[in-house]
């Protein structure tokens, strides 16, 4: 598959997933603080973000779907390192402008939804179903 077209795929269904991370967060936020809703809901997208990577984007591979777990769960480990930092740092950034609204998280949140996209995209495609 061209580079191209794969990463186009693989942009639609990080949309998807980041789209179930993001609104999720929101339930999440009801019950519990910001930082743990944007973790929960990270998993709610990485859940759903195998799914469709395996099933859309990177079909075939040499590991079996244990090893790909495994391997897609440390991958997004490492993106939700740079998710939470720069959820957090963006919203301490966007709440000089809308303080005390809640918005500010929402921007934040929204900011490091979408950061990792070129580490994730490079290391699914030559580790987690190489």
């Amino acid at each position: 598959m061209r580079l191209i077209n794969q990463f186009g795929k693989f942009a639609v269904a990080g949309g998807i997933a980041a789209a179930a991370n993001f609104l999720s967060r929101f339930a999440f936020n009801h019950y519990l603080s910001y930082v743990p809703s944007i973790t929960l809901a990270f998993f709610v997208g990485l859940a759903t973000g195998f799914l469709l990577m395996r099933k859309y984007v990177f079909t075939g591979g040499r590991h079996g779907t244990t090893k790909q777990i495994y391997l897609y769960v440390l991958v997004n480990l490492a993106g939700l390192v740079l998710t939470v930092v720069v959820s957090v740092s963006v919203a301490k950034l966007a709440s000089i402008v809308v303080a005390n609204t809640g918005l500010d998280e929402a921007i934040g949140h929204l900011a490091g939804v979408g950061s990792p996209i070129l580490l994730s995209f490079y290391a699914h495609k030559k580790l987690t179903f190489a």
